[in-house]
């Protein structure tokens, strides 16, 4: 049987390379001269234009390039000036974009309608004072649009149709692809290339829009993108447009009448029970049953912090309450009537329920918080909210007659996670870092309050992350730690966490914006996220089951071997014990507690 040849690191390959350096560098200069006939690949006439973008870097004469362009209007050109290819554009060559009849002029066409008078303001800075806008041809006329496509930004004519039947020009101009900045004469326009680009960036990356527009303006002018045409503003407007209209579309909303409502724009996880969408139950089924039981993880996140906005007062919402981030104005007066209850921790080797208490005055939100599966890690819809000091608690001001009044930040949150698609299940288990604290008068707060709601058969039973269950009393261990919980089955309560790692990404970018558009972008990353869970739940499933089959296998020798050695009387004892005290587990969600527990 043959060897299997030793794989090859990445250094190993750089040693390789090493030699060939020169050859590569001689090579790269070597594409910057002409070919020696200069000849048009087309017509063989002589070549003025190489192509950057087309396979190849092919030569071109002035016809030739504006023929070969036109489905590529967006790619970038050099022109031969006698001593090098110096930086040129495709309106040089007279590339004119038609829309309508298959990319040829509207016969009705008239130099009567200019498409771009007044609509947008004028930019600072003319097409001329670009240094490439110098070719010897073809000058960029003045009704030339501004294009920001992912190779740069372009200034190119388009002529729209004029038929009488003719749609209006932003319509045209989308039907093709193009997001118009504006309405009535728009002036510029985005490619829907660029816009999916930005957002991928975003998603991926954590890119600013600042940041994205700053790449694509030396991407056009690598020597002076000062000079590039200013589209910063217009970027970040028309990117909450195409945002949210990939999410309509996504959801199925393009194609029903009535409008999204609460978290409808929002997935969900594939694999956790829901009624009616993944559960079907037979005649000898139950949701009673411990399969269905839904499983909860609570946390905080105060990297995601958000400042005072600028103009508070003239902000537009485009799906506030439709997504992940809870909707403002219900949240807003419950919070308006909930105090802060700075509640020492019984705790004494955990300090989190103190230091959430911390206030930071400058900022309108200092974070986030909310509500994931455990199990799958995948965020609940409409269950996330905005932190005003820490992970409030909250007790009414009012008399006892109206102590419904009562609210706080992750009562909210919870709440709002047991209301989706949970209709007929009884039990959930939620972790929480500070659960020993936070579910002493839990069910309490609902009861009193007219702004929480939670089926009054659900039962929760609590529980604290494998990690954090460490910081605190030995007693925590045994009453809240996961292991000890009859029917969970293996999960450490602590994913939550390795959830706000991608959601930091875009934190930084998000501090500034205003608050429909910072929750329009956590909403879209907490939303990929999801979906990135969904697209690989089979192979995460997969591997976790084999996981689980093997520790079934390891752990069912060491108990036998336990239970062999056992006497006959204890191992009744114990097991007598045992069920007694998951019998009480329920009354740690409530004020009292068993002390042997």
């Amino acid at each position: 049987m043959a060897k299997h040849s030793k794989i090859q690191s990445q250094n190993d390959y750089l040693r390789q390379w090493l030699p060939r350096q020169e050859s590569y560098l001689h090579h790269l200069l070597d594409r910057e001269a002409p070919p020696e006939d200069r000849r048009c690949i087309i017509c063989e006439q002589d070549g003025v234009y190489k192509c950057q973008d087309c396979l190849g870097e092919p030569l071109y004469c002035t016809g030739c390039c504006r023929s070969q362009h036109r489905s590529n209007p967006f790619h970038w050109i050099s022109q031969w000036n006698g001593r090098f290819f110096e930086r040129s554009c495709l309106a040089h060559v007279g590339l004119i974009i038609h829309l309508g009849h298959d990319g040829k002029q509207c016969p009705e066409v008239t130099d009567r309608w200019n498409l771009f008078e007044e609509d947008e303001p004028e930019d600072l800075l003319e097409p001329e004072d670009l240094p490439f806008v110098s070719g010897p041809e073809f000058q960029p006329k003045e009704n030339t649009m501004v294009i920001v496509d992912k190779s740069g930004v372009h200034r190119l004519e388009i002529r729209c149709c004029e038929c009488p039947n003719a749609m209006s020009p932003d319509i045209q101009m989308f039907r093709h692809r193009f997001f118009p900045a504006s309405f009535n004469r728009p002036k510029t326009v985005f490619t829907f290339r660029v816009l999916n680009d930005f957002l991928l960036d975003s998603l991926e990356c954590g890119t600013s829009a600042m940041n994205y527009y700053s790449k694509l303006r030396r991407m056009t002018s690598s020597m002076f993108p000062h000079l590039v045409l200013d589209r910063y503003r217009e970027l970040m407007r028309v990117a909450r447009q195409w945002r949210q209209l990939k999410t309509m579309k996504w959801h199925g909303f393009g194609h029903r009448s009535d409008n999204p409502s609460t978290g409808e724009l929002a997935l969900f996880c594939p694999a956790c029970p829901q009624p009616g969408i993944n559960v079907l139950l037979s005649e000898d089924e139950s949701l009673d049953d411990w399969k269905y039981t839904r499983s909860f993880v609570m946390d905080g996140n105060f990297k995601a912090e958000h400042l005072h906005p600028i103009k508070p007062f003239d902000e537009v919402w485009l799906s506030d309450g439709l997504g992940f981030m809870v909707g403002k104005d219900r949240y807003k007066m419950h919070l308006a009537e909930a105090a802060d209850t700075v509640e020492k921790s019984s705790c004494n080797n955990h300090r989190a329920v103190n230091q959430a208490n911390a206030a930071r005055h400058k900022l309108e939100s200092t974070g986030i918080g909310g509500v994931a599966c455990a199990r799958h890690g995948c965020f609940v819809p409409h269950s996330m909210v905005d932190f005003q000091k820490g992970e409030r608690q909250a007790t009414s001001t009012i008399p006892h007659s109206r102590v419904n009044h009562g609210q706080m930040n992750m009562d909210y949150a919870l709440c709002e996670a047991s209301r989706h698609n949970m209709e007929g299940i009884t039990r959930a288990v939620t972790f929480y870092d500070i659960n020993c604290q936070y579910n002493k008068h839990f069910r309490v707060r609902v009861d009193r309050s007219r702004f929480l709601d939670m089926a009054p058969q659900l039962t929760i039973i609590s529980g604290i992350g494998l990690w954090h269950i460490h910081g605190h009393q030995d007693s925590c261990y045994i009453r809240y730690a996961s292991n000890f919980i009859e029917g969970i089955g293996r999960i450490d309560g602590e994913i939550m966490e390795t959830l706000w790692a991608r959601l930091n990404l875009i934190s930084p970018a998000a501090r500034g914006m205003s608050s429909p558009h910072r929750k329009e972008c956590l909403d879209y990353q907490m939303n990929d996220s999801n979906f990135c869970k969904m697209i690989h739940m089979k192979r995460t499933l997969c591997r976790k089951y084999k996981l689980a089959r093997n520790g079934i296998s390891e752990s069912g020798k060491a108990f036998d071997r336990l239970d062999e050695a056992a006497p006959s009387h204890l191992k009744t004892e114990w097991l007598a014990r045992v069920t007694r005290r998951i019998s009480q587990r329920h009354l740690i969600h409530g004020q009292t507690l068993p002390s042997s527990l």
